[in-house]
């Protein structure tokens, strides 16, 4: 069903935004994890944010942003 609807050339760039999107705030996570406390902290509001956490969310975005690379290349 999912890969249907990112049938068209249109979803190909919303595909192509959401990877860079990705794999930039996945880069600038693991470079400048103070930057990204605050964010985080203000997001998982009951639990108290670390670098522990930033890292393993910028490394899941990274892993994502594979993921969706390798999906748009398969299209093609």
């Amino acid at each position: 069903m999912i890969l249907s609807y990112l049938s068209g050339a249109p979803h190909h760039l919303v595909l192509s935004l959401a990877i860079q999107l990705s794999l930039a705030f996945g880069l600038a996570g693991l470079l400048w994890p103070e930057k990204f406390l605050a964010v985080f902290d203000v997001l998982m509001f009951p639990w108290p944010s670390s670098y522990r956490t930033v890292r393993g969310n910028s490394i899941a975005a990274i892993a994502l942003s594979i993921l969706l690379f390798l999906v748009l290349s398969s299209k093609h």
